[in-house]
């Protein structure tokens, strides 16, 4: 299955300037396929050594750090002699091993001709325990689960795709086609984005298979939060993290810590949310009520919503059935459209959003989201149903007069003065609209 992100590991693979790179991202969003798929497709040679697989690697890091007594040490453990002009070499579950992370600020300083790779489950939280990380000797490029778009695309529906990808007009789509699409995102808002997932349902159509591998997937985030936390910490971790869903589904989504455990301090769980969040798991969407730029330096800490990295996993922590896949609106508003905030957050995510926003005035008026585009601040309001009510946003418009209000929503592409609807199918094209609508 094709990912966007490997058009950046060709460009990381073809910068004269390039450092050894940090692959992050969750368990099983499908890194190490992906640096295979480039090792094998791009490179002479390509090494791949696995430290989870192979604890005895961790002694080629003992000692000294020297990289090219490392990569000698490399090669005769391979049997073969390692070349630094055409041979890839992936280091992947480097979490296992410390001491991995460490000597690539060794292999930029004194080998850079060395093409290398880091991956692992845990990056993020490795990375945030070594405060003496050189993050300036390393690139970072970060794998999320599969978007739509990239759903679209292992399905086969390329000619489908291509045209979306080249729309620059908010015209509507024939009627036939806008049902089609929005039946393949019920679709994906239940099989979700990790590739396993939509592997096996591409193979075999079941979707028993699908929701047993969906299961396993939560069970293996289960056993690292205890494999690689102390226990109290493990237990906060799955107390948090189970409770995201009947956080999402209140109508009110603001994550409330007394939800997760009665009476509970935001202290308790700070440590929490933040491993989740390093660990790929957790987006958190702050609050704002003074939309300046930039817009992280007035976001309000202690009011927050989570949402989960992928749609899929939600719905197998919240028991959704299949039927809904093949009802005509019910999935988009179930569990007070829960499935839509959280399909919408982690697609503006994966589309380059770093951060996300959400607004609230002192009255009633709420923006999902806020996106930050050079300096204007773009206000975002999701819709699980056909209404045209966009009362929040004109509240927005009155007292803040941004240049464009979006809305996605099921319904069909359109534009009226300075608001544009997006389909829910078609988050990426936010970004398109702003750079083509730029003055």
């Amino acid at each position: 299955m094709e990912r966007a992100l490997y058009k950046e590991l060709i460009n990381w693979k073809n910068n004269r300037k390039r450092k050894p790179l940090l692959l992050q991202g969750a368990r099983q969003v499908g890194k190490t396929y992906l640096v295979n798929q480039l090792g094998n497709a791009e490179y002479s040679n390509y090494i791949h050594l696995n430290f989870e697989q192979n604890p005895d690697l961790a002694s080629l890091f003992r000692g000294e750090l020297d990289p090219r007594k490392i990569v000698d040490n490399i090669g005769l453990y391979l049997g073969q002699k390692v070349r630094a002009d055409d041979t890839l070499i992936f280091f992947d579950e480097i979490q296992v091993v410390p001491e991995v992370l460490t000597s690539l600020k060794y292999f930029n300083e004194q080998a850079d001709e060395y093409h290398i790779i880091a991956a692992g489950s845990l990056l993020g939280v490795s990375v945030g325990k070594r405060s003496s990380f050189p993050v300036g000797n390393v690139n970072f490029l970060t794998l999320y689960p599969m978007s739509f778009v990239e759903y679209l695309s292992a399905i086969g529906e390329a000619l489908l795709l291509e045209h979306l990808m080249t729309l620059i007009k908010a015209e509507a789509l024939p009627d036939v086609i806008h049902e089609k699409l929005l039946q393949y995102l019920k679709m994906y808002l239940f099989l979700g984005g990790m590739p396993e997932v939509l592997q096996d349902h591409i193979n075999n159509s079941d979707i028993g298979s699908v929701r047993k591998i969906q299961y396993d997937i939560l069970e293996a985030y289960q056993r690292d939060f205890s494999k690689y936390t102390d226990r109290n910490q493990a237990i906060k971790t799955s107390e948090l993290w189970n409770s995201i869903p009947r956080q999402l589904a209140r109508e009110n989504k603001k994550f409330k810590y007394s939800e997760v455990r009665k009476n509970a301090r935001a202290i308790t769980f700070e440590q929490t949310t933040e491993w989740l969040k390093k660990a790929g798991l957790i987006h958190m969407v702050y609050n704002l009520s003074n939309p300046k730029i930039p817009l992280k330096g007035y976001a309000d800490q202690s009011k927050f919503k989570i949402y989960m990295h992928d749609t899929g996993l939600l719905a197998a922590m919240l028991n959704i059935t299949s039927d809904l896949i093949i009802d005509p609106t019910r999935i988009f508003s179930e569990y007070n459209g829960a499935f839509i905030e959280n399909y919408v957050a982690q697609e503006l995510i994966s589309y380059g959003n770093k951060d996300l926003f959400y607004w609230t005035s002192r009255s009633d008026a709420e923006v999902d989201f806020l996106l930050q585009y050079k300096n204007q601040v773009i206000p975002v309001e999701v819709k699980s149903g056909t209404s045209r009510n966009i009362k929040s946003l004109r509240s927005y418009e009155n007292k803040y007069n941004p240049e464009v209000l979006f809305r996605i929503s099921p319904r069909n592409l359109m534009q009226s003065g300075n608001f544009i609807n997006f389909p829910l199918y078609a988050c990426f094209l936010t970004k398109a609209f702003l750079k083509d609508n730029q003055h």
